[in-house]
């Protein structure tokens, strides 16, 4: 009797696509999967787009050292995760993702399934159930390699964009802050996963399945946010960003921090850790920093953590300044926080960085 295959390696192209594909949805693509190509509709007339890539041993782990294995399942929404966000930031809706795949062929045919069954479970939860799984390539390499893009659609509104923050304006943030950095210093650690408690095992998730949360995005474009970003490497790297094309300096308000820091206080204790700081350099959240008028009502899940102020000629920024931090993890830079004065933390420099893929 013919074993069962176990392993991506056993099946061809043909046959390991026919396990992936049904298990993704159809979606509202005018062409979905199949073609060379897929064919999707643009009522708006305008397409947002990005991209991005998980990388074995650089945004994930296989093993990881308190004994937690990352499931095909976490990948695939992660992967799903933080490519809305980027749509989310513009103030658009994600209508189509195509995923580009590099198996080892030593790669469990389970952790495949589960990698497809994660990326179109995210897609549901996250309220992102009209974007479709139009397509893609598969490869094989000597490591796991998810990269995906995704397009979006404006309804009618203009993108919101990073330059658009003016001296005077609210900073105001949407969703977690610091949970998927704390997450990853748990499972990082050596933290013995079997004996996390449900708060910590809940950080542990905010790492390993973040929830940006994407009807804030078009929110806040409604109500008339000037600028917008993802936190994808940290609220002071992200916000430097932010400053830079705005051409503005950004203070963060320490007393609104340390609020965003209470959830992490436990987690920090055990791990002789400054909650403030997965807040300040902590990444992966996918949640939103905003610019709004002062005194503008802020949308649902908004909450204002600094301000916009006027960028003064001394902390003019050279190309190639950005903020520069340490630590070798995603979610978890803790560098010096030099940002020449571009942000501030209660007018001084703050204690974390954020992360930097080529950074020492």
């Amino acid at each position: 009797m013919a074993e069962h295959p176990r392993y991506a390696g056993d099946l061809s192209e043909g046959e390991l696509l026919a396990r992936i594909f049904p298990r993704l949805g159809s979606g509202k693509a005018l062409l979905g999967p199949g073609d060379d190509a897929a064919l999707l509709a643009a009522p708006d007339g305008r397409t947002v787009i990005s991209i991005d890539t998980l990388v074995q041993d650089q945004d994930f782990r296989l093993a990881w050292p308190g004994g937690y294995r990352t499931t095909g399942y976490d990948v695939g929404w992660k992967c799903a995760a933080q490519n809305l966000s980027d749509i989310n930031a513009m103030g658009a809706v994600p209508t189509s993702l195509v995923v580009s795949l590099t198996l080892p062929p030593n790669t469990l045919l389970t952790w495949v399934e589960d990698l497809a069954d994660g990326l179109s479970a995210a897609l549901r939860a996250l309220g992102a159930e009209d974007c479709v799984v139009a397509g893609g390539d598969l490869g094989r390499g000597e490591i796991l390699v998810v990269t995906a893009a995704v397009t979006g659609g404006l309804q009618g509104r203009d993108p919101v964009l990073r330059s658009g923050a003016l001296p005077g304006d609210m900073l105001a943030v949407c969703g977690v802050l610091g949970h998927a950095a704390a997450g990853l210093a748990l499972l990082d650690g050596g933290t013995d996963y079997a004996s996390l408690d449900g708060g910590a095992r809940a950080l542990t998730a905010a790492q390993s399945r973040p929830c940006p949360p994407l009807v804030a995005g078009p929110a806040a474009a409604a109500a008339g946010a000037h600028a917008m970003m993802d936190i994808s490497d940290g609220v002071v790297r992200d916000a430097v960003r932010l400053a830079l094309a705005s051409e503005v300096r950004i203070d963060l308000d320490p007393q609104a921090l340390l609020r965003e820091a209470g959830p992490l206080a436990e987690a920090a204790e055990r791990l002789g850790a400054k909650a403030v700081d997965w807040v300040l350099g902590g990444g992966e959240d996918h949640g939103l920093l905003a610019a709004f008028a002062e005194g503008a009502e802020l949308p649902r899940g908004f909450r204002r953590i600094g301000t916009v102020l006027e960028r003064e000629a001394e902390a003019a920024h050279r190309p190639g300044q950005e903020t520069r931090g340490s630590g070798r993890t995603r979610s978890g830079g803790t560098g010096s926080g030099k940002s020449a004065g571009l942000v501030t933390v209660g007018g001084r420099a703050p204690s974390a960085a954020g992360w930097d893929h080529f950074a020492g």
